[in-house]
Parts: C-alpha cells; sequence; structure tokens
C-alpha cells in the first residue's frame, strides 16, 4: 500500500508509516502549498482565493505523481479520498486498474458546484467503487450520476488502545486548566468553524451554569471564528475553556478529563456538514457519553439513549435538555460512556474498519477482472 498526499511545511519527501508507504509530492513553492491540510476553506465554507489560485498546479502534480506510481507499483486498485480534487485528478490520469474515489465531507459541498460537476460526473464514470462515512454524502454525490448499488458507507475506525480512559491521567489536563477535581466537564473537540455547530452551544453556557455552578465546557481546536468564540463567551471565562490546537500525542489525556463529549453538528450556509468526525469515535473510545446532532454519519456510531442523546439539528432547546439530562445524572452518564467504550472496541476498531474496506475492494476487483488482474498480485492495494 502506497500512499500520495500533497507536500506542505514539515512535511517529509517520503517515509515508512508502520509498512505503508507514504510519498508527497510538490506542485508549488512551498509557500503556495496550501491545499490539504484543513488550509483550502475559509471557515469550510469559501475556497480561499490562494487556494483556488494553485489548484491547477495541485492538479497537474498530483496527476504526474500517481502516473509515475502506477508505472512502477503493481497496484490492483487507486482509491482516491476526496472527489474533489483527487477523484477528478484520478478519472483524467485513467491508470489502468480499478478506481475507487471516497467522499469525507467538504468534498461532497465542492462537487455539488456547478463548475465542477462535469469533472465530477467523468470521475464518478470512471469509478467502480465510491466510499463514505455518512449515508447523506454517498447519496448526495450518487445523485450527481452513480449507481448507489456499488457504494459502501463505512464509519471511520479509532485506535481504542490510545484513546482509552486512565483514572492515573485524569487530572493532567484539568490541572492545565485550572479545574478542581469535582468539576463536571464537557469537552468538544474539532476546528472552530460553522459546521461543528459550537456557536449554538456557547449561548447555553450561562444557563446550565445556573443549574450546575460546578459545570465547565472545554472546547479545544483552532479555526476561523475561535476568536469570536472566545470574545462571546468573555463574561463567562472562569467556566468557558478555549486551549487551542491541542498536539496529538496530548489529545487522550484531555478526553480522559472530560465527563461527556459534545459536538452539535450542524449543515453551514454552504450545505457541507461532516462524514462522521473523528472526535467522536475518540470520545467513545475514551468512555464518554456523547451529546450530538443525530445528520450525516453520527448515528452510525452513536445510538440514541445508548451511546450518548442525539438531537435535532440547531434544536438549542433539545441540546440543553440534553446536557442538562447528562449533567444531573453521574449513572447515566456512566452507563453511556460504557456503552460507548465497548460499541468502539467491538464495532470501530480500525482493524474492523480496514476489513470492510477490503470486501469493498474485492467486489470492486471482480467488476472488471479483466483490468484488475492485468498488473495486481490479487491483493488489493490503494494509492
Amino acid at each position: 500500500m502506497t500512499v500520495l498526499t500533497p507536500h506542505a511545511e514539515n512535511v517529509e519527501a517520503s517515509w515508512n508509516d508502520d509498512g505503508v508507504e507514504v510519498r508527497s509530492f510538490r506542485y508549488a513553492p512551498e509557500r503556495l502549498e496550501v491545499l490539504g491540510y484543513s488550509r483550502s476553506l475559509s471557515s469550510d465554507e469559501a475556497v480561499r482565493a490562494t487556494a483556488g489560485a494553485v489548484a491547477p498546479l495541485y492538479a497537474l502534480a498530483a496527476r504526474a505523481a500517481l502516473l509515475r506510481e502506477s508505472v512502477t507499483g503493481g497496484y490492483d486498485l487507486v482509491h482516491a479520498h476526496w472527489v474533489v480534487p483527487n477523484g477528478v485528478v484520478a478519472g483524467l490520469a485513467r491508470v489502468d486498474v480499478p478506481l475507487a474515489v471516497g467522499l469525507h465531507g467538504s468534498d461532497v459541498f465542492m462537487a455539488e458546484k456547478p463548475l465542477f460537476r462535469p469533472w465530477v460526473r467523468m470521475a464518478l464514470n470512471r469509478a467502480s467503487l465510491l466510499t463514505g462515512c455518512s449515508p447523506e454524502l454517498v447519496d448526495r454525490v450518487c445523485r450527481l450520476g452513480f449507481d448507489r448499488s456499488r457504494s459502501e458507507v463505512i464509519p471511520y475506525g479509532v485506535d481504542v488502545d490510545r484513546f482509552k480512559p486512565d483514572p492515573e491521567r485524569r487530572q493532567i489536563w484539568r490541572q492545565k486548566l485550572g479545574l478542581s477535581p469535582d468539576a463536571v466537564v464537557a469537552l468538544g473537540v474539532g476546528r472552530m468553524v460553522t459546521k461543528k455547530g459550537f456557536h449554538g452551544l456557547i449561548p447555553l453556557l450561562a444557563d446550565l451554569l445556573d443549574e450546575f455552578p460546578d459545570f465547565h465546557l472545554v472546547l479545544a481546536g483552532g479555526g476561523d471564528r475561535l476568536e469570536e468564540f472566545r470574545r462571546s463567551s468573555a463574561g463567562l471565562s472562569d467556566h468557558m475553556h478555549f486551549p487551542g490546537l491541542v498536539l496529538r500525542d496530548t489529545l487522550p489525556d484531555l478526553y480522559r478529563a472530560a465527563d461527556l463529549f459534545v459536538l452539535p453538528a450542524v449543515h453551514d450556509s454552504t450545505g457541507t456538514v461532516d462524514g462522521l468526525p473523528n472526535v467522536i469515535l475518540e470520545g467513545m473510545a475514551s468512555a464518554l457519553p456523547i451529546v450530538a446532532s443525530g445528520i450525516s454519519g453520527i448515528p452510525l456510531a452513536v445510538s440514541d439513549g445508548e451511546q450518548g442523546l442525539l438531537v435535532e439539528e440547531g434544536n438549542d432547546k433539545q441540546l440543553f435538555e440534553a446536557l442538562r439530562r447528562l449533567l444531573e445524572s453521574p449513572s447515566e452518564r456512566a452507563r453511556m460512556g460504557a456503552a460507548a467504550r465497548l460499541k468502539a472496541t467491538e464495532e470501530l476498531t480500525w482493524s474492523a474498519v480496514a476489513r470492510r474496506y477490503r470486501r469493498a475492494y474485492e467486489v470492486a476487483l471482480s467488476r472488471d477482472p479483466e483490468v484488475s488482474g492485468a498488473k495486481g498480485s490479487g491483493a488489493p492495494t490503494t494509492e
């Protein structure tokens, strides 16, 4: 398996990640390499000007990298993650193996734009398989011209050994944030953009504190709306915490400091929505009950009343009542948190997800045996 990824500052030319070869490709001077890594969109609602300007250079370089790799690699299958731009690039490259296209969220918003629809349809006509972490994302792209029977909804996975409860480390982040050992903490993790829904959560804090004076809300992550959120909650700064970007190595301990996880996701003004946020799965693996909107791929992981509570998108009253229910009942938090951890370990490990991808690849290869047997060794491999 080989992964091709765009180069950026501090991204090496190549490396081996536990048996997976990763190769980055250059497409512009480094200061203009702004595509990917959550930098292409402004608040996830508009393409940044620089990103739009370098997109043609990216497409040419990505196509060249894929063609070079396909000549020397002997691969069975190409899986182009993000239908725009990578699905389009792979469709244009027309390598002589089956093509799978993976959907993740903001790429679907781009695919639906009139400018990109013809190119997306071209890629879909070339594809043998469409994957997505959300039924909504898959359905939206299938409406652009793809046979739904050749698609698979596959959730993301989570490292349940990395994200797990550890009472001995519970106080690390609480001490950093100045939280008492007895404080009840709700945690949200993600970029501070509209589709995460944090703008609807922050105004509820004052009323929650009237009933639960020991309640604290922690929202971790960077993003275009971070300073706005800080300003809007300035009067409650003793109970509202914004640690900013959290290093990946320290993130498991942040979950361990919390009592529940909250992500009131929404469709933003452009229709962009997350598929299945990884942070939901990380919270579940950390044995936290989840409060989230029941949209997109979230119900694949969380069943209402079992691993947490699902609310209507944008319904502040339901969100308030769900938080109140868990804040007033430690036993409910413990029950749902245990169920969340169990589902993560039984159904949502990366090994379980990989098996589902492998089955999908095998079906895709069987649809065109002459092409799939031309170069490969029989085991589906992705770029």
